[in-house]
């Protein structure tokens, strides 16, 4: 299969009665199979060639995550367009603009939730035609068109013009351009990948190499569909599987549509689901929070029961091996009594997230485990289509991302572009179907990231013995010693964070320097409630010391002589530290969609802080500008 067309149609032949597409309605999960969503996607479709919609003309999508979403996307690539898939999560007044101008889209489509957004920026985009509604709108203006009149104007131009839909979606070639999908902008402006129909249906074979998804298999896709991850690993893998995708309750806010996770997920019983580390740690903190709630003896009892399994599983690969066999007893019983309980609360069919984005720390991956839901970690790239590699019930290492995916070539090269020997340290490189065609307008890009056919990620990392692949982080984001020496620093970083209830975030900085410094984000009620414990006030002088101490108490831990001692390297350690006012947020651009640090970002915006921590003053911790941070804090 070469193209998205070919991928569906060939799903609707073989399931055509197999719900793809699950919705609330009316208080209910109501069911879409394959032959209604394609009826809905020809008469779409056939509305847009009504509308004059012509061969690789781009339209841009903003929605949460629904049926019409995935809908919407199909009805334009049957017609021939490109689709320009695009985050709730963005703002208007920079980046909705930005994307929709940079890709020359002439019509948006939006949904209730987004539409304020595109009113407000529509008039600063002189190339924008129509605004497309999904749902009904009082008093639309003359370029607002709804859904539902192109859905009409899609059934008469089927009538007035048969097979001129047929004859538009069956001459799309495998290297037309399916989206246009851009990136979230950690290291700088955020760039166009050109994905084409050839990249999407390739990576979906690709992933399908990794594991097998049966036609009963049901997901609830609560991540945003507009990203890579998302959109290949669960709307188009469960499709050529002729599985089913739930789409997420859309709550009248944010946190209310997150808050309706763990409700969508008990009603759908999901085989699957796709997480980010950000997701995994709140379904972790809300397992433990249950299990307290129940008392000192439970929440002993299954602390238990967690060393037990993590001495059983191990690493993943070698679980139950050599000795460890003794412990599957003891395992099995705490796994009836307490473990499948704790299932039960993910609707009871769960075999296993995927984890994607973010790399998802160890100590996360071997809890999830020994619960019996285990997370497989992965890792790709937008320019990937993304999946590049993943963990796989069969095939699990903790801390690894898994084994490549079949019928692509993967190497580790140096700087020079040499390949390095297995388990040594490189960029990681690929190359086959699943690569962009490149960066739309930004040949100069493009030719940075492509070279004879080879991608290149940008990522360090390696490939071990047994063939799993192990990525150390960003070469963007490596520290650089001041000898030329490099070092990953988000290992610390998810560490300290991790393992001290006393700071929120954290981030490590050293461009050639002498030392590393770091910036961290103090959460300020753990540490106000320690104070107490002190018979300190918060607030005070006395209490701000005190609170700088306990934060470099913390860090200390990980020094010469402190409980973490030999987890990492001294010198990429922080030697001075700076107290940051206030959070990395996505409301101040210093967290992308996916929850990551933007770190070029965050270093602009923290400019006079980070000048500060190469003074001598810095090296006191318990200097004014870190008292000042912490009173901050508190008023």
């Amino acid at each position: 299969m070469k193209t998205i067309i070919e991928l569906f149609e060939t799903s609707v032949q073989k399931y055509p009665e197999n719900i793809y597409l699950w919705e609330k309605a009316n208080g209910k999960y109501q069911g879409t199979t394959y032959r209604q969503t394609r009826d809905e996607v020809l008469q779409l479709g056939a509305g847009f060639l009504a509308l004059g919609i012509e061969k690789g003309d781009r339209i841009g999508l903003v929605s949460e995550g629904r049926n019409r979403w995935i809908i919407s996307e199909l009805g334009m690539l049957y017609a021939g367009g490109v689709n320009v898939p695009l985050s709730v999560k963005l703002d208007e007044s920079s980046e909705l603009k930005f994307r929709l101008s940079h890709s020359g889209a002439r019509m948006v489509i939006v949904s209730k939730g987004q539409a304020a957004k595109i009113e407000a920026i529509r008039d600063e985009l002189p190339g924008l035609e129509k605004v497309i509604y999904l749902d009904p709108k009082e008093n639309p203006g003359p370029d607002d068109l709804l859904y539902d009149d192109i859905i009409a104007q899609g059934k008469q131009f089927i009538k007035d013009h048969p097979g001129k839909i047929e004859s538009s979606y069956q001459a799309i070639q495998p290297n037309d351009l399916a989206n246009i999908s851009y990136t979230s902008g950690t290291t700088a402006d955020p760039k166009g990948i050109m994905l084409t129909h050839l990249n999407y249906a390739a990576n979906t074979i690709q992933s399908n190499t990794l594991m097998d998804i049966t036609s009963e298999w049901k997901t609830l896709a609560f991540l945003p569909w507009d990203h890579s991850f998302a959109h290949t690993a669960c709307l188009y893998c469960l499709m050529y599987n002729g599985a089913s995708i739930a789409s997420l309750e859309t709550g009248a806010t944010p946190m209310e549509t997150l808050k309706n996770i763990p409700k969508n997920i008990k009603e759908i019983q999901p085989t699957i689901l796709m997480s980010v580390p950000a997701v995994a740690k709140n379904f972790r903190k809300g397992i433990e929070s249950s299990i307290r709630q129940q008392g000192k003896t439970a929440e002993k009892l299954f602390n238990h029961a967690l060393k037990i399994a993590y001495r059983y599983n191990s690493y993943g690969h070698d679980r139950g091996k050599g000795l460890r066999f003794i412990y599957k007893p003891l395992l099995a019983f705490y796994d009836k009594i307490l473990f499948s309980k704790i299932r039960e609360g993910f609707g009871g069919k769960l075999q296993f997230f995927i984890g994607g984005g973010a790399l998802l720390d160890i100590e996360l991956q071997r809890f999830f485990y020994a619960i019996g839901m285990p997370m497989c970690q992965g890792y790709g790239l937008s320019e990937a289509s993304p999946v590049i590699s993943s963990n796989a019930l069969h095939a699990i290492k903790f801390g690894s991302s898994g084994k490549p995916v079949k019928h692509m070539e993967l190497k580790i090269v140096d700087a020079e572009g040499r390949e390095l020997p297995t388990g040594e340290k490189g960029e990681i490189i690929i190359k086959g179907d699943n690569v962009m065609l490149g960066y739309w307008n930004n040949p100069t890009a493009t030719e940075e990231t492509i070279q004879d056919g080879w991608l290149h990620t940008g990522d360090m990392g390696y490939v071990d013995p047994d063939g799993f692949l192990y990525v150390l982080g960003r070469f963007k984001s490596l520290l650089i010693g001041n000898d030329g020496e490099k070092f990953s620093p988000e290992g610390i970083e998810e560490a300290i964070v991790d393992q001290s209830k006393l700071i929120d975030q954290c981030m490590l900085y050293n461009n050639q320097n002498p030392y590393t410094s770091g910036m961290i984000v103090p959460n300020i009620a753990a540490i106000n409630q320690e104070l107490k414990l002190k018979g300190l006030t918060p607030g005070t002088d006395e209490g701000n010391e005190e609170s700088v101490r306990l934060l470099q108490a913390e860090l200390n831990k990980y020094r010469s002589g402190g409980e973490y001692e030999a987890m990492f390297p001294q010198r990429w350690l922080p030697a001075t530290v700076v107290v940051l006012p206030e959070a990395f947020t996505e409301k101040n651009h210093l967290l992308n969609s996916l929850m990551k640090m933007v770190r070029g970002k965050i270093n602009d915006y923290f400019a006079d802080e980070l000048s500060f921590l190469y003074t001598p003053e810095s090296k006191n911790m318990v200097n004014p500008r870190n008292l000042e941070a912490i009173k901050k804090w508190n008023s």
